[in-house]
């Protein structure tokens, strides 16, 4: 196995994931490492399509224009997720990151042609991409009809469950307060007096501009629904 690949800390969640040696190998000899500070992008939109891959480490935001031409933030990508489209030949959304981001990036044409290879690697790839329209499908009823705090905990319970939380339980948002209400829905102002409440209701402690421990997940997963 590759050394890049065996110290890799997405290897188990990633297009990787248990992956043989051999279309490992093949994976590792058509990719680059390619790191990101925040704010830069990876692709933007009606760019070539000409690279995807996944992310090993840090928070990308996919931002999508609407009618109005204002760009949203419609979704993240975690460690282990997959950015970028195959199959086609132009971008339909701008990929940036949220915080510096470490990738292993594939040309799109040479991956397409790689994965016909090795079948286990496209199934893969598949069921990352259903689970990802399951998981849409989760959140835009939600996104429709629940209320503001149930929202708020749904999203602080998900960043947590895909960031992972270190020793010290403190999770370091990779969105401001601004953010989360873009993705969610809300006002800035809405977000943060939700965030305190939670806080007095003894559910989180806000650790500095961006870190939250959660002290009581179930009754935050509760209220989520």
């Amino acid at each position: 196995m590759p050394a890049r690949c065996a110290a890799c800390a997405a290897r188990n969640t990633s297009l990787c994931s248990g992956l043989g040696d051999d279309a490992l190998a093949a994976l590792h000899t058509i990719a680059r490492r390619r790191t990101l500070r925040a704010g830069q992008a990876l692709s933007w939109t009606g760019d070539p399509a000409v690279t995807c891959g996944s992310l090993v480490s840090g928070v990308l935001k996919i931002t999508r224009a609407g009618h109005d031409k204002r760009s949203q933030i419609v979704g993240l990508l975690y460690p282990g997720d997959f950015a970028g489209e195959l199959f086609v030949t132009q971008t339909s959304d701008t990929i940036a990151a949220l915080t510096d981001a470490d990738l292993c990036v594939y040309p799109r044409e040479v991956l397409e042609r790689t994965l016909a290879c090795y079948p286990a690697a496209e199934r893969l790839l598949l069921q990352r991409a259903l689970a990802s329209l399951s998981e849409a499908r989760r959140w835009l009823p939600m996104l429709a009809r629940a209320r503001a705090e149930a929202r708020i905990a749904a999203l602080l319970v998900d960043i947590a469950r895909r960031c992972g939380e270190p020793g010290n339980g403190v999770v370091m948002l990779p969105l401001s307060r601004g953010a989360m209400g873009e993705i969610l829905g809300l006002a800035i102002e809405t977000v943060s007096r939700n965030m305190s409440a939670f806080q007095d209701a003894g559910l989180i402690s806000l650790v500095g501009l961006r870190g939250v421990r959660l002290l009581d997940r179930p009754a935050l997963a509760r209220l989520a629904g």
